[in-house]
């Protein structure tokens, strides 16, 4: 017996754009069903090769199967049509093309807290929501004080959910659709809701599902994440499955396409991404020994340089993310909180030589009022390439992690007695990267 569970062929979505379904009485249903017939023997109107501008395929022929155990994640731009094949593969929407094949009981988190009615208490709006789900009134009630527990309301079971705090109705919907025994889990942004310490609880309890040998679905723009739960990954574009295979070769692509490769970037007065009438973020750059470029040596010390204006006296201060290829963010950097009057300013972010690891990054800019406040912020605004330069000795392969810096090591041999180690030089000595071949 195969252990294909996901199989999907040549699936595709059409909308329409900027038109309502009109309504249909009980004639208009009636009449379509006695003209059905008739309608088979009609020509129909072969689709344009260009495409039709009055609709928009939200997917396209995306064909792909998973195997039972298998957790995948599906990765792309906002629009590329990630939501919608979740939605088709939970049968809450039809396909305009194609079809999908799912063998198994499913369970999807797909809108946390669809279907909670705000009269209702939170008891009784685990019922209703757990039988939306699918789950039988016996396996809710053998699994109620646990799904309570997970969302921390034990307090407030009881009370009318529309007294809730959004973070409230939240944890207790995610808890509901968790403890669903689902053969397959499709989780569509779960984890971009909710404070930090709930989304490590989410994350914790998604990998607890797929170390079960369950079937996942996840859907995530947080690259770590993605990377940290699935070992396979999909990514879409415009609708199209453009890449498929092992999650970290999958989740550099996407990265490596949606980073702007430039050593420079200079926005105008009329960005209001970068202007917003306060602040203006004008120019930020990346400095090496041998001028402006997105090409640095690995042995080489590096500046960004981010030029600002201030149209008003302001509390300010600056801040960067510096992302790896997979969109981790190896560390954070700022300034100080300054008093500032009106003018252009610079502040330049100093990086020493033989910090980063090779490899792409991006930085995210921030320019920030009384140290809390985000007055400006251009995600991966600027970008560079981290090249190898320093010797490695006879190792050849990648070298894991965001940074790679080169310490000073203190090297003592305890096999020499005391006399020995305060005696001779060569025992005692001090070395740089073990990987650098030199002493």
């Amino acid at each position: 017996m195969s252990d294909i569970v996901i199989r999907v062929e040549n699936l595709g979505k059409r909308y329409r754009i900027g038109e309502r379904e009109r309504y249909l009485a009980l004639r208009d249903v009636l009449t379509r069903a006695i003209s059905a017939p008739a309608r088979l023997f009609r020509t129909r109107k072969p689709s344009s090769p260009n495409g039709d501008p009055t609709h928009i395929w939200a997917l396209k022929d995306v064909s792909f199967e998973i195997r039972q155990g298998e957790v995948v994640g599906i990765i792309g731009r906002n629009g590329a049509g990630k939501t919608t094949l979740l939605k088709i593969l939970a049968r809450v929407s039809k396909p305009t093309t194609g079809h999908a094949e799912v063998r198994g009981r499913m369970g999807s988190l797909l809108e946390v807290g669809t279907g909670f009615h705000p009269e209702l208490t939170g008891r009784e709006n685990t019922f209703l929501n757990g039988a939306i789900l699918g789950m039988s009134k016996k396996e809710i009630t053998r699994k109620f004080d646990e799904i309570v527990a997970f969302a921390e309301i034990e307090k407030f079971i009881d009370t009318p959910v529309k007294h809730y705090s959004s973070g409230m109705q939240v944890r207790l919907a995610f808890a509901v659709a968790a403890h669903l025994d689902a053969e397959i889990l499709l989780v569509d942004e779960v984890l971009a809701v909710g404070d930090a310490v709930f989304q490590r609880k989410c994350t914790g309890k998604i990998g607890q599902v797929a170390r079960g040998g369950r079937t996942v679905l996840f859907v995530s723009h947080s690259m770590a994440a993605i990377s940290s739960l699935c070992r396979r990954a999909l990514l879409l574009h415009a609708g199209a499955t453009v890449r498929d295979g092992p999650t970290g070769e999958v989740v550099a692509a996407y990265m490596e396409a949606n980073t702007n490769l430039s050593g420079e970037v200079a926005w105008d007065a009329a960005d209001r991404t970068a202007n917003n009438g306060r602040v203006h973020l004008v120019r930020a750059r990346i400095l090496g020994e041998r001028g402006v470029g997105a090409d640095v040596e690995i042995d080489r010390p590096v500046t960004l340089e981010m030029d600002f204006e201030v149209f008003t006296e302001l509390n300010v201060c600056s801040s960067i993310h510096v992302l790896d290829k997979y969109g981790v963010c190896a560390f954070v950097s700022g300034t100080p909180n300054r008093l500032l009057r009106p003018g252009l300013y610079r502040d330049s972010y100093h990086f020493p030589a033989n910090l980063f690891n090779d490899g792409p990054y991006s930085v995210t800019l921030f320019l920030l009022t009384e140290t809390t406040r985000v007055e400006i912020m251009v995600e991966q605004a600027i970008s560079f390439t981290v090249n190898e330069s320093r010797g490695r000795g006879e190792y050849l392969g990648v070298m894991i992690g965001c940074v790679r810096p080169q310490l000073e090591v203190s090297h003592t041999s305890l096999s020499a007695t005391e006399g020995e180690r305060n005696e001779g030089g060569d025992s005692v000595r001090r070395i740089g990267h073990s990987l650098t071949g030199r002493d």
